[in-house]
């Protein structure tokens, strides 16, 4: 059984002012959203309370930050920014209709230091673009973190945020504008496992997974399981939230002994972002777990 000090702590934002009002990636349609504003809206709300239940059922603490009117991207915090061992450094978009978010998620970070959730706060150095957790993944199992760069986050920001927390880091090179950031077509897994989209990386980056990770822990999603936006998925010990799957990889990952929770995302797909984009983990540290026998006999 999980302790209190260790259950997984969430930011997501309240979708109240979520919708598609312009295209900075090519799954983004503003004319379908306009169509039916309402009937969408009403699906996003439905949405994120399906997805915030599976998290708490999970065992997850959310913190819930207000959306804001003219920001309708803030309901994906996980490219707010990098959080490891309670220190943050702030993310810096790319594109102009995301930079008005920066102040929002610095203004959300330093209210997490003063509840002591957040030990300190950085800020990117000038000219380096880096889009937080979406491009800056943090493996338990070999104590790294896996970068993304390319469409959005530059090898500069990447490099940055590197340094910041001295860390291994693997630098990967996204090759399609379809999978802009690392957390659409890469996923780490408690067990080890790596879950991704090969398509999406160039052959170098690819070539750099599969000299880390052994074959039998890497899952190669399909493209039905990509544009579905199932490798953007949160993973909280043996269970795997994600947007709706096909068969073959809830087969997949079924067998692996992971219990697989699908939330209909449908309303959040339609700006590019799943599961994943939708939450930034708080809480995760790079000191090694503690096996539960050990927890339990401690206890």
């Amino acid at each position: 059984m999980r302790s209190p000090q260790s259950q997984p702590k969430f930011l997501v934002v309240d979708p109240a002012h979520y919708e598609v009002a312009y295209a900075i990636n090519p799954w983004m349609q503003p004319g379908f959203w306009s169509a039916d504003p309402s009937g969408l809206r009403q699906a996003a709300r439905s949405a994120f309370t399906d997805l915030t239940t599976a998290l708490r059922n999970a065992g997850g603490e959310l913190e819930v930050m207000s959306g804001v009117n003219g920001a309708p991207d803030l309901v994906f915090p996980a490219n707010a920014g990098v959080v490891l061992d309670g220190r943050a450094i702030l993310a810096r978009f790319r594109f102009a209709e995301r930079q008005v978010e920066e102040p929002l998620f610095h203004a959300a970070f330093v209210n997490l230091e003063r509840q002591g959730i957040l030990q300190d706060v950085a800020m990117l150095p000038a000219g380096a673009f880096q889009e937080g957790a979406g491009d800056f993944i943090w493996d338990a199992t070999r104590s790294l973190f896996w970068a993304g760069y390319g469409p959005r986050s530059t090898l500069l920001g990447a490099s940055a945020v590197a340094e910041h927390f001295g860390k291994d880091t693997l630098m990967l090179e996204l090759a399609t504008e379809h999978y802009y950031h690392l957390d659409t077509c890469f996923c780490t897994l408690p067990g080890g496992e790596i879950l991704y989209y090969p398509p999406a990386f160039t052959e170098v980056a690819q070539k750099k997974i599969r000299a880390i990770v052994p074959a039998d822990q890497l899952i190669e999603a399909s493209d039905e399981d990509a544009i579905r936006f199932c490798v953007n998925a949160v993973a909280i010990d043996r269970t795997i939230i994600m947007a709706e799957a096909a068969d073959r990889l809830r087969d997949q990952l079924t067998e692996r002994g992971y219990n697989l929770v699908e939330v209909n995302l449908a309303p959040f797909i339609l700006s590019g972002g799943g599961a994943y984009c939708m939450t930034l983990r708080l809480d995760r540290t790079s000191a090694p777990a503690i096996a539960p026998a050990l927890e339990e006999t401690a206890a």
